[in-house]
């Protein structure tokens, strides 16, 4: 944690300096002292823990207080060099706060001069007070809001590409159904389970690959995400632990923690989640449920292999915890052997399996499902009335049209040898342009991989430059649950066509390569492969 302030008896303020500052055009620059001055009076405190990268955290509150009025208009900042050195900051994240303001008209430089606040002072108002309504409320960005150089490549979403929607095989499946008799019945209120005859399609394929047992149901959500809410609603109470990835998917993290949850981190290797940890966990600490992605996991494109799911199962069974098994990406495997469930391996009806249409179809329909035993699907969809009554059924009902005509299928044949040749680039790419020291992981499906930048790198605090140069990532410190890793990263590749691909990480190679040439401690060399 970096704090510094007090009160020092004969020190001038900082807005008192400011003034003098100012007075007249001629006078000569202000001493070293300037910044520290600055500090006593604005106090900053910065923590390297946070999830939130520190240049953020500095804008943040600057930006506080240039809009509650506490740094006036025409006051000077300290130069990012000063500033930097007096917070043990590297410049480049001082700068990147400093961006930030001056993006929002926080502040503006004069060359020369350095940096003064413009103003932006709220006026007062009166009435509901929404800012100290949603105290405590904040959901960490996931970002940086300045302003981008020209776009190469953005690694941040994990989606496919847009480019490969096929768009005349939907307008058709769309005006088939339009054209229904039934078409009225669509556009009217629906069942909370789903529109039926998807429901039933859904039901029929789950028993044809085993994934529904004897006493199971299904019902469909607004995608995963939906179906992760609805299972967290009727399982938890404020306060209950569950066991989740680490790194985990930050729709989970946020969802979970939102609702009041203690989350245990189960460290996520090459081969998926660390079972001998797990079976510690699940002994000492009993958790209500257990979240794995069992292929190609968000964010390290990890797998779970075969004996490792069994393992898993047996544990969890014995610890008497239900699995909650998130499946969003197994229909985009490229390369090695398919695996079975964890669902379809499961005995003993422990397992809630969630898929969904979004990564391998449309994402915009938000259209998902969950089966698992009957008594917590009707349990759900108690839930999803409650919550929203149903999902819309017309997006359904294309999807049903879109699938049943063979043209979901053929999508996901184009799919496959699509995301083969991102993934593929993707690890050329690193392997090419990444500097040694680097490491990454090899998934054999998904969307994601996951990259460690050699020490002592912190890929928030490289993330500024980047963005500059036309290069988006999502550092590590997003994704983290108990472990934060400063070097690591997540790339998003699906979205992106090969070129894209070479381009960016070439340019983010070269980024790397510079701060490792400037870092004050030297790097070992290492394997580029994980």
């Amino acid at each position: 944690m970096v704090h510094i302030g007090g009160n020092f008896p004969g020190v001038l303020c900082f807005r008192t300096l400011c003034r003098l500052r100012t007075q007249t055009e001629t006078e000569q620059p202000l001493p070293v002292q300037y910044g520290m001055l600055w500090l006593m009076d604005f106090a900053p405190s910065l923590s390297h823990e946070s999830e939130v990268p520190l240049y953020r955290q500095l804008y943040e509150q600057i930006a506080s207080k240039i809009r509650s009025g506490a740094l006036s208009p025409g006051e000077r900042l300290p130069a990012t060099r000063e500033l930097a050195g007096l917070l043990g900051l590297n410049r480049t994240t001082v700068s990147a706060a400093y961006d930030m303001l001056e993006a929002e008209g926080l502040i503006a430089g004069q060359v020369g001069r350095g940096s003064f606040v413009t103003g932006n002072a709220p006026a007062v108002t009166s009435g509901v007070d929404w800012d100290s309504l949603l105290e405590g409320s904040d959901v960490p960005a996931a970002g940086h809001s300045a302003t981008f150089g020209k776009e190469v490549a953005s690694f941040v979403m994990s989606r496919p590409s847009r480019d490969l929607f096929p768009l005349d095989e939907f307008r058709a499946s769309c005006e088939a159904v339009l054209g229904r008799q039934d078409l009225a019945t669509i556009l009217q209120l629906g069942s909370p389970s789903g529109y039926e005859p998807l429901r039933r399609h859904l039901m029929e394929e789950a028993r044809r690959q085993h994934l529904a047992a004897p006493g199971d149901d299904l019902i469909v959500t607004n995608g995963c995400q939906q179906a992760l809410d609805l299972i967290g609603r009727v399982l938890l109470r404020p306060g209950d632990t569950v066991a989740v990835e680490d790194p985990v998917y930050t729709g989970l993290k946020h969802l979970l923690t939102g609702m009041g949850a203690q989350l245990v981190g189960i460290p996520v290797g090459a081969d998926g989640m660390e079972i001998s940890h797990l079976e510690r966990v699940l002994s000492r600490e009993r958790p209500r449920f257990l979240v794995v992605t069992s292929n190609f996991q968000n964010p390290t494109g990890a797998t779970l292999p075969l004996n490792a799911r069994r393992a898993l199962l047996e544990a969890a069974r014995a610890a008497r915890v239900p699995v909650v098994e998130n499946d969003a990406y197994g229909e985009l495997r490229y390369s090695g052997a398919e695996l079975p469930a964890i669902k379809q391996l499961d005995e003993h009806g422990g397992t809630v399996l969630l898929r969904s249409f979004s990564k391998v179809s449309f994402p915009g329909l938000r259209v998902g499902w969950v089966v698992g035993p009957k008594p917590l699907i009707d349990r759900l969809r108690h839930a999803k009335e409650t919550a929203d009554l149903h999902t819309d059924q017309l997006s359904q009902a294309v999807l049903l049209e879109f699938a049943e005509s063979g043209r979901l299928e053929a999508h996901r044949s184009r799919m496959l040898e699509a995301g083969a040749r991102r993934l593929a680039a993707t690890l050329d790419a690193c392997r090419q342009f990444l500097p040694a020291g680097c490491r990454w992981t090899k998934p054999q499906g998904g969307m994601n991989l996951w990259v460690r930048l050699a020490e002592p790198l912190d890929a928030g605090e490289l993330l500024p430059r980047a963005q500059r140069e036309g290069v988006a990532y999502l550092p590590g410190r997003y994704f983290a649950v108990s472990r934060l890793e400063p070097g690591a990263l997540r790339l998003s590749f699906a979205g992106l066509a090969p070129e894209q691909i070479r381009n960016g990480l070439a340019i983010l190679g070269r980024i790397v390569a510079d701060e490792i040439a400037g870092a004050p401690e030297s790097v070992e060399p290492s394997s580029a492969m994980v």
